[in-house]
């Protein structure tokens, strides 16, 4: 099996080795090539028509290509189409299919992660390509309002209108980032969807002073999986979810998509857990 990620600035990105290791396991080979879109100077269409000629069985798409690749497949699954965005494309029968196991790797980590978190009112900061699956997981977990804030109006009202035409009326909308503070002071959680926090991203994507001890907070960003604003988070008593379970599910969903065969989402989660470990314990030794 041969797939590869596409995006900006992966180095760093432990996929590559959750898919080889679990397909090892398995007793399957795998190779998991990254490539680098700020490396390979190229438009995240191009490399998949590349990747497609070249023979790779399938591809995750990260930030900023969610939603560029669309127009370079042939199909998508309903929940790709019907979020506009996907993460996951396999090349099958001459075809190339869009999927979006970002959603469903979400929702399966929120509710390991965070079981009984209230989802009166959740506070949604990026409209993305992850953001877009983030909020349809959040309303198919039971969000009751959803307020989506972006540095682009446009997007966030997109978002929240896909929310309220799958899930019914007043299920989200769209809140200027002007408002953000006055939205998080209303709300029962954050979530937060956006590059800030990445190793090549640093910062806090809301004041520190809006996460109360009442505010449970999930972060998506998973390199580092200490985060800036899982760190604050923490120090202010909320309840926290980090970017490592989306991470690990949505793998888990990509593998069985790429390869027909259910991998051992326990055994990943644990890979997952001794990478970052071992990273952690680079990122020490060099300091």
């Amino acid at each position: 099996m041969l797939v590869g990620l596409i995006g900006s600035g992966i180095g760093t990105s432990l996929t590559p080795a959750l898919h080889e290791r679990e397909a090892d396991l398995l007793g399957m080979r795998c190779l998991y090539r990254l490539l680098d879109l700020d490396q390979l100077d190229a438009e995240p269409g191009e490399v998949v028509a590349a990747a497609r000629l070249a023979g790779y069985d399938g591809l995750n798409i990260t930030h900023p290509a969610k939603t560029v690749v669309l127009e370079c497949l042939d199909d998508l699954s309903p929940d790709a189409a019907a979020l506009g965005a996907v993460n996951t494309v396999v090349f099958s029968g001459g075809r190339a299919t869009g999927h979006n196991t970002d959603l469903t790797g979400f929702a399966r980590g929120f509710r390991l992660g965070l079981p009984d978190a209230p989802l009166g009112r959740v506070v949604l900061v990026g409209a993305g390509g992850a953001g877009v699956a983030v909020a349809q997981a959040l309303a198919s977990l039971g969000t009751e309002r959803l307020w989506v804030v972006d540095v682009d109006p446009d997007r966030s009202a997109n978002v929240a209108e896909g929310v309220t035409k799958r899930f019914g009326a007043g299920r989200a909308s769209a809140v200027p980032l002007s408002d953000l503070e006055v939205a998080l002071a209303d709300a029962d959680g954050l979530v937060h969807a956006t590059p800030t926090g990445m190793s090549g991203h640093p910062g806090l994507p809301v004041p520190a002073e809006c996460l109360r001890p009442d505010l449970w907070v999930a972060d998506i960003v998973y390199r580092p999986l200490e985060t800036e604003l899982v760190r604050r988070a923490h120090a202010n008593g909320c309840r926290v979810l980090d970017g490592g379970r989306m991470a690990v599910f949505q793998a888990v969903d990509a593998f069985r998509l790429f390869t027909g065969v259910e991998p051992d989402a326990g055994r990943m989660l644990l890979h997952f857990d001794e990478l970052c470990r071992r990273d952690e314990e680079r990122s020490h030794a060099y300091r």
